[in-house]
């Protein structure tokens, strides 16, 4: 989803590219299914990670990168976001001749026991060109000391996708094939580790999730991740669960929502260009521009908070929001500079 329209920004500039896939994720409902419903090419490179601890698939990765890069010798190497790969792929580059380009730099949520928060901190801090997706990342990377000339405010590439996207997904039979109507359901995704992985915190979300669906029927695509943790639970009633859902579907189901509840990053920022209400279940979030400027609450983890948030959402209108740069054309100033560099 975020690397589709850099891609395409990038072919249409004449830029000559290679497409490496990590394999980090490799399931085939969270992976195959997205190339075909973005037009995703195949990768050239794919590194075949596989499952395992953090330390052993960055050690995989940089290993099985290494002789790529040294084979390849690109201008320049783009990472995206703030996976275990993104790590592995930046520390290999920031000791080669290549220089290294970070999409959607500057994201701090501020707690380093998240994973992803020491990956977005160290990529920073090694990469040539950080392309920021909104003024507060921005902020943190100056506040952090990042060089003069460095730091580009693109906006949002995800933006990009899910408007490139939205009449598509639009056409999908998903909501019918479900037996929903638009606006009479709401949407959940957990698949973080602090939230799935501790039975007591899960128990206490599911809890919550069941008060809510007692509002509004919530429909819950599980992650792979998820799956497991959830069959040591009984399901509160209204809560309906669905498999892993393809990019297109997804974006059908969450546009058509009340309401989202969920610990992703990624639908903080959709749902705020959709104008749909989001609450985040999590302590902070990354974010915070869909907090200020979107439809993102943070609610955290407690059940009385989420429960009382929920319903003061559903009980009000929301309108979509366009922060600076979420515009559908972020990839292309992200080619702009790589070009000109």
């Amino acid at each position: 989803m975020k690397i589709k329209p850099v891609l395409d920004a990038l072919d249409a500039a004449g830029a000559a590219t290679d497409l490496v896939h990590a394999g980090q994720h490799y399931d085939e409902d969270v992976n195959d299914v997205f190339f075909a419903d973005l037009g995703l090419r195949s990768p050239d490179h794919h590194l075949g990670t596989g499952s395992g601890t953090q330390a052993e698939q960055t050690a995989r990765v940089m290993t099985a990168f290494e002789p790529l890069l040294d084979r390849l010798a690109p201008d320049v190497v783009v990472v995206v976001g703030d996976v275990t790969a993104t790590l592995a792929v930046a520390l290999v580059t920031a000791k080669s001749g290549s220089r290294l380009a970070h999409v959607e730099a500057g994201l701090r949520s501020g707690n380093r026991t998240m994973p992803e928060e020491i990956n977005r901190i160290v990529v920073d801090r090694i990469s040539d060109d950080l392309f920021a997706p909104s003024p507060d990342a921005v902020a943190n990377l100056v506040a952090e000391g990042t060089p003069d000339g460095t730091i580009h405010l693109v906006g949002n590439v995800m933006v990009d996708s899910l408007l490139a996207n939205l009449d598509r997904a639009s056409r999908q039979p998903l909501l019918a094939d479900l037996g929903l109507e638009p606006r009479t359901y709401g949407v959940v995704t957990l698949h973080r580790p602090a939230n799935v992985d501790d039975p007591v915190v899960l128990a206490r979300l599911l809890s919550a999730l069941g008060a809510v669906a007692r509002d509004c029927p919530l429909i819950f695509p599980v992650h792979p991740r998820t799956r497991a943790a959830l069959r040591d639970h009984a399901l509160p009633p209204g809560l309906r669960t669905v498999p892993p859902l393809g990019y297109l579907d997804f974006l059908a189901l969450e546009s058509g929502a009340r309401l989202v509840l969920t610990d992703s990053g990624g639908l903080q920022e959709e749902t705020t260009v959709l104008g749909v209400p989001c609450l985040t279940l999590r302590e902070e979030t990354e974010r915070p521009i869909t907090v200020t400027e979107g439809t993102n609450q943070v609610v955290g983890r407690d059940p009385d908070r989420i429960v009382a948030a929920a319903r003061a959402a559903l009980g009000r209108p929301w309108a979509p929001r366009r922060p600076e740069g979420w515009d559908g054309h972020a990839a292309d100033r992200i080619a702009a500079v790589l070009c000109e560099r």
